[in-house]
């Protein structure tokens, strides 16, 4: 009996305490394999400055990407100013299929005057802004002549930059359909623009590693198109993340959504906190019912920033100057010494789970056993690679990998002829009673 009643006080006792640990959050180890519950198509996320991936969903699988093919068109238009091909002042001359186009409100554009003259620049924030169609065609057309020989260039920069599993059939990324039958020769009038979301997270990585400047346009919220004239158009922008409009998220200045039956509602987004920038990209993106809409897909994109942002960190995981154990020097043949030091040059540092940084660990890859002397300070003998050793790491955007030069900390002098005489002596004869001692032994 006096059993039994220790036992119930000891129930009576753990009640609470289990209780109390329902309510207790403890702190769980995110991993690369983590769910986060986003009802989407497709998802993707990275840090923007190495492309490292910190998140991907279905990434391989290619879907519409509606007007997120504009920054494949915005790409192409800044590398063109930048090589003086075309400049912000030229002037567009609208023609009968721009004009048409452009007084569809169904579609987002500005309305264009059949007999008008525009500037690139208009153009161009109209595009980046407000999404505009035709002007985006104005522009394709510009560089290219038409949108049939300006998809040529979009192909030939998609080769250039690595995608994989796109297909383009227009400049704007609207089904084919609505071009009023001037699709792009060669293209179906069905057709529309394809890709997965890890090629759109790559485009829009180069995109801002090589023209940063887009963010200049894409962060504006509000413009309007041909201000004191008559044509004058308000134009908010469709992303609806940025300071001051409906979904207001903290850090985000870009950078393309995209809309139509096939693509649903996506978005390519881009937002820097402390230091730090994450791309996220979401594809045909829906709420809890299944429905998409536009609040759906930046619901969607916060989820992934919120991830981004809370979860990881940039960590150091190789310092400069590190020194593998038993692996300090390496030898040298014909010089003052026989062995130079070597340390890795440069630190590794890598955005990554904030909670995993000791499951990656250094090796040393040599290219070489042995040196010749002369040899300089700074001479690289390999490389050190990061090793995850638990779990999957998904890699960066574009398929480098964790690694900085191994390199010589000293400088060896090659020897005097005397001293080079006597080695090579030294060996001889180390060579001779290695081949003695060798058939010596063989007897017995």
């Amino acid at each position: 009996m006096k059993t039994v009643r220790k036992t119930s006080l000891l129930s009576i006792i753990m009640i609470p305490i289990l209780l109390l640990s329902m309510f207790v959050s403890t702190p769980v180890k995110t991993s690369a394999e983590t769910s986060l519950g986003l009802t989407v198509g497709a998802a993707i996320l990275i840090d923007a400055d190495s492309g490292k991936i910190l998140y991907e969903q279905n990434a391989d699988k290619s879907l519409g990407i509606a007007s997120m093919t504009k920054m494949m068109t915005e790409y192409i238009l800044l590398d063109a100013i930048n090589e003086g091909k075309i400049s912000w002042d030229q002037e567009y001359r609208v023609n009968e299929y721009t004009y048409k186009m452009s007084q569809d409100r169904a579609l987002s554009n500005v309305p264009l005057r059949a007999d008008g003259t525009y500037t690139i620049r208009e153009l161009y924030e109209a595009m980046a802004i407000y999404s505009a169609n035709a002007a985006t065609v104005a522009i394709a057309e510009t560089i290219a002549g038409t949108e049939t020989e300006f998809l040529k260039l979009m192909n030939k920069k998609a080769e250039e930059l690595g995608l994989e599993g796109y297909k383009f059939v227009n400049a704007s990324g609207l089904n084919n359909a609505d071009l009023f039958g001037m699709h792009p020769q060669g293209t179906g009038p069905q057709d529309e623009n394809v890709m997965p979301a890890r090629s759109v997270a790559k485009l829009a990585y180069h995109l801002l590693k090589d023209h940063p400047e887009v963010l200049d346009t894409s962060s504006i919220a509000k413009k309007t198109f041909r201000e004191g004239t008559d044509d004058e158009i308000e134009m908010e922008n469709w992303n609806f993340m940025l300071p001051g409009l409906v979904y207001e998220y903290e850090g985000v200045d870009g950078l393309k959504t995209g809309t139509t039956n096939l693509a649903g509602y996506c978005f390519t987004g881009t937002a820097e906190r402390n230091g730090t920038r994450l791309i996220a990209v979401v594809m045909n993106a829906v709420d809890s019912k299944g429905a998409g809409s536009y609040k759906a897909r930046f619901d969607q994109t916060a989820k992934l920033f919120d991830y981004g942002f809370g979860q990881f960190s940039k960590q150091e995981i190789v310092p400069a100057n590190y020194v593998f154990k038993g692996k300090e020097t390496i030898a040298v043949t014909k010089g003052k010494e026989d062995e130079v030091e070597i340390a890795v040059k440069e630190p590794i540092s890598v955005v990554i789970n904030t909670n995993e940084k000791d499951l990656y660990k250094p090796k040393l890859v040599l290219e070489k056993e042995t040196l010749e002397a002369d040899v300089k300070k700074g001479t690289v003998v390999g490389k050190v690679v990061l090793e995850r050793t638990e779990g999957k790491d998904l890699g960066f955007i574009d398929g480098k990998e964790y690694s900085t030069d191994v390199v010589t900390t000293q400088t060896v002098e090659r020897a005097g002829w005397l001293s080079l005489f006597f080695q090579g002596v030294g060996n001889f004869f180390g060579n001779v009673w290695g081949g003695i001692t060798g058939f010596v032994g063989g007897l017995f």
